[in-house]
């Protein structure tokens, strides 16, 4: 499988936008406009579960060197920049500068900002500050990945000290303080206060107090069939009359809980499923402690196949379709690869991934996380989850944050503390804070894909004792990949589908990384493009992938597994069976552990 490049070609052909009761989960439109703002960014900046995460602080801290490094070898350049600044700044108390924000950039959105001669002269002299650092570390010598390193530390270092983020420069916030009579001042010390010793330090993003797990987020109808030390499984029987005969067997992430696919009943993938008349089975992953750092990803592969024999012994289906999303994608192509080694690819039929990238090196070209991925890096941070036994998810979600400052710190920053508002309250955010850990056995195996690359080179991966080859894999493949998403980027996933032959149907969805999973019908701005996987590389694909298709690819989805799923059979009238009884309702146990 080819290496697909982030940059597409087919862009000028076919431009891809982007995209209050307490028992009640909060949609956006019931929220305040600042507010509303803040949910469309964090959710699609979720973690969602991004098992490459290997950065440390001190990968951060350390590229500081290289700009300072560049300051060391080219003075003359480094004088020549400092004199373009100066200049600028002239223009600007002269007031003939033409410096403006781009006009995407909604800190510097409120009018106050070009109508207040000081404020305006303040916002020039930091852009101008900006362009000049970064047209300086363009113009130095440096490698390319000490260059890329030094500009995102000016970066970071150019969005901590924007003068959106000082109580005594933001408009917004200055208002606000005369209006509410101090009070929102008080409350942000408070809020901050409450995030240096609960969050260390990093802002709260999500009030998560209205949700419940169980009450009114996750509550689908099903049952616990299945529990063993590291799963339970989920069966969601269909609410159809009839019932096809080939079950749905899902593996999530192990980063994040599985109900991201049961947030609501309106937006719930779990229920669209039921109503198709497919009899689901969903892992809920056990949340590990450091007592199970030697989990790695054989052992999570062989839990797929406990779970495809109790819903083959509770169906009475020889075979099953199997569904992967992200990282529970890599971890049922493990498993669809140990089938393969065994000749007992015969048990699963058809799949369907959702953003999944298998192909490593291609979810890491061009992202922050891939500047830091270097062998000695890799080698940090499975030493740091060995000898801890876990990497926790609020380490994770910590170090991510920092890969994009504005969307996930500062933008709280301002609202939480300046503006002395409460974060927003709002199911996917709430979900993306209810994360799990990883064992250190599975976090080392996932960061030994970046290095082996071992879906896209056969050989290079061995699961409980059988070599990997995924070309003798064959599964009918259904790959889905959203237009923004910076996780798994699409051109990655359109990867995946290539793994499964032209055949495969690839779609792509016009969200980011979880709008691309949640994508319920209904939304008037949702469209995607559907077909097979049948050119070598993704901007030609899309190119010839025709007319996009408006609304949710559910629906496109949903065709394409009742197709494959076998006869039409009178519903079951009760969930389980004999050697496997239900043992509590959904959504179980595990998901309720911290």
């Amino acid at each position: 499988m080819s290496k697909s490049p982030r940059t597409s070609k087919a862009s000028a052909a076919k431009p891809l936008p982007a995209t209050a009761k307490p028992r009640r989960p909060r949609k956006e439109a019931d929220l305040p406009s600042p507010q509303h703002e803040l949910i469309g960014t964090a959710t699609n900046q979720t973690l969602a579960g991004n098992p490459l995460v290997s950065v440390r602080a001190a990968d951060l801290v350390g590229s500081a060197g290289y700009l300072l490094k560049a300051l060391g070898q080219s003075p003359l350049k480094a004088s020549a920049h400092l004199g373009g600044y100066l200049k600028e700044l002239r223009a600007i108390v002269g007031g003939s500068s033409t410096i403006a924000p781009d006009p995407k950039d909604k800190r510097f959105a409120d009018p106050a900002w070009q109508s207040n001669v000081f404020l305006r002269g303040l916002l020039q002299s930091y852009l101008a500050g900006q362009g000049e650092l970064n047209r300086f570390i363009e113009s130095t010598d440096l490698p390319p990945l000490e260059k890329s390193r030094a500009q995102f530390v000016a970066s970071l270092l150019a969005d901590a000290v924007a003068p959106s983020n000082s109580p005594l420069t933001n408009p917004a916030a200055l208002r606000k303080l005369v209006d509410t009579g101090g009070l929102s001042l008080a409350r942000g010390i408070r809020h901050f206060a409450h995030d240096m010793l609960n969050k260390r330090g990093l802002p709260e993003q999500v009030d998560s107090t209205p949700f419940k797990v169980g009450e009114n987020i996750a509550t689908a109808k099903g049952e616990v069939v299945f529990r063993n030390e590291m799963f339970e499984l989920l069966q969601f029987a269909p609410s159809t009359p009839n019932a096809f005969a080939r079950p749905l067997v899902m593996s999530p992430p192990q980063i994040n809980k599985y109900y991201a696919i049961d947030l609501s009943p309106e937006k719930s993938l779990i229920k669209w499923i039921q109503d198709s008349g497919v009899n689901l089975f969903v892992i809920s992953w056990r949340n590990p402690t450091s007592e199970h750092r030697d989990w790695g990803l054989s052992e999570y592969a062989l839990c797929l196949d406990q779970a495809v024999d109790v819903a083959c012994q509770i169906t009475g289906s020889p075979d099953v379709n199997m569904w992967g999303s992200c990282s529970g994608g890599i971890t049922l192509a493990a498993y669809l690869g140990w089938l393969a080694a065994r000749g007992e690819g015969h048990k699963v039929a058809n799949t369907s991934w959702a953003v999944c990238v298998l192909d490593m090196p291609s979810a890491l070209d061009d992202t922050t996380l891939g500047l830091f991925a270097t062998p000695a890096a890799l080698r940090a941070a499975k030493a740091s989850s060995k000898r801890k036994g876990v990497l926790s998810g609020q380490d994770m979600a910590r170090m991510f944050a920092w890969m994009r400052p504005n969307d996930l710190i500062w933008n709280y920053w301002v609202n939480n503390y300046l503006l002395g508002n409460k974060p927003p309250a709002f199911d996917i955010l709430a979900w993306n804070n209810d994360t799990t850990r990883l064992p250190a056995q599975l976090h080392a195996d996932y960061l030994d894909l970046v290095q082996q690359n071992p879906y896209s080179n056969p050989g290079t991966l061995t699961i409980a004792g059988e070599s990997i080859d995924m070309t003798q894999v064959k599964v009918g493949a259904y790959v889905v990949g959203g237009t923004t998403d910076h996780i798994t980027p699409w051109q990655g996933c359109y990867g995946t589908a290539r793994l499964f032959g032209e055949d495969a149907t690839y779609v792509l969805s016009n969200a980011g990384h979880l709008q691309s999973l949640v994508n319920p019908p209904g939304n008037p701005k949702s469209f995607y493009y559907a077909a097979p996987a049948s050119s070598s590389d993704p901007e030609t694909w899309l190119q010839n992938a025709g007319e996009r298709q408006q609304g949710s690819w559910w629906s496109h989805w949903r065709e394409w597994i009742q197709q494959r799923s076998g006869e039409s059979l009178a519903a079951p009238k009760k969930s389980g069976s004999r050697k496997h009884p239900p043992l509590c309702p959904a959504p179980g146990t595990y998901v309720m552990e911290r």
